[in-house]
């Protein structure tokens, strides 16, 4: 296993801070990555493109964005003693014997129409169906406009992008009452399709035990060694109390001889499922199972 750092001064920086950690991390037999990302400072997903623009098919990265609870002040990575701001931290495996498995789920609903993302500049949205994007989301939240952004983590964004059949979950950041815009932890890109989401209990938990079971796959090891799980601060806000049994149920589908151990962040990373490309998450929970073989 080795790690390395990579400093993010602007979020124009993150596609090619992307392609540095991928191009430190490289050599023989590189099974898979891990990132650990500050949370305010950072594009995930342009930080997931750069990683992706230089890493082979067969590698996948698992990992997420700081969170900082519902305050948005700081987030710190720490690697190798070294605890900083606006930087990306990577972890990089290696070796035949390893086996890693990933799977991220969500479980939110989706409610009120489907509006078309006129105006955007990569993940700032300006304008939905030619509408101020802010006011649309405070006429939605009612009361709970109040408190954005903060109470916007409790209304995640799902967007269609052309092309793509499953749709990406978008967690706002940043609000400007000045330019009438929302800021989300990965891009919102022009032609696509978003609607408003909010939370379904139930579905969130059992999304949780769905992530899980996709991390295990059809696996031929016989057991997990290291859960690794990644769940959004907007899930923790809204369970509460019950956020247990969220960590209890991923941890029973991962087995009694796992360890377990995660953090609450603004954004997930990992692929859609076995063999697909890795993408920014939002609003998921994100496990990444890993193994040694015998």
């Amino acid at each position: 296993m080795r790690g390395v750092l990579q400093p993010i001064v602007t979020t124009g920086q993150c596609r090619p801070a992307g392609a540095a950690l991928a191009k430190a991390l490289m050599g023989d037999g590189l099974a898979h990555i891990f990132v650990l990302s500050d949370g305010l400072k950072v594009n995930g997903s342009e930080l997931v493109q750069g990683l992706r623009d230089h890493l082979p098919a067969s590698v996948a990265v698992t990992g997420g964005l700081a969170g900082d609870g519902s305050r948005f002040a700081r987030t710190l990575v720490a690697l190798d003693g070294q605890v900083r701001e606006g930087v990306v931290g990577a972890l990089g495996f290696y070796g035949s014997q390893f086996r890693v498995g990933y799977g991220s789920l969500g479980g939110w609903d989706p409610f009120g129409p489907e509006r078309v993302v006129t105006r955007s500049v990569g993940n700032v949205l300006h304008e939905l169906d030619g509408r101020s994007a802010l006011g649309l989301y405070r006429r939605y939240l009612g009361e709970h406009a109040a408190g954005l952004p903060a109470t916007g983590l409790l209304f995640p964004l799902s967007v269609r992008v052309p092309g793509q059949d499953v749709p990406l979950v978008r967690t706002l950041l940043a609000v400007d009452d000045k330019e009438q815009t929302v800021t989300f932890a990965g891009d919102v890109p022009e032609g696509a399709r978003a609607r408003l989401m909010h939370a379904n209990f139930d579905r969130l938990i059992d999304g949780a035990t769905g992530a899980a079971r996709a991390a295990l796959g059809e696996k031929s090891w016989p057991v997990t060694e290291l859960g690794l799980l990644v769940s959004c601060v907007g899930r923790k806000l809204l369970l509460k109390q019950r956020i247990e049994e969220e960590v209890e149920g991923v941890r029973e589908v991962l087995g009694p001889a796992a360890f377990t151990t995660g953090f609450y962040s603004y954004g997930e990373i990992g692929p859609f499922g076995a063999y697909e490309r890795c993408e920014l998450h939002n609003q998921t929970m994100t496990v990444t199972s890993l193994s040694e073989a015998p």
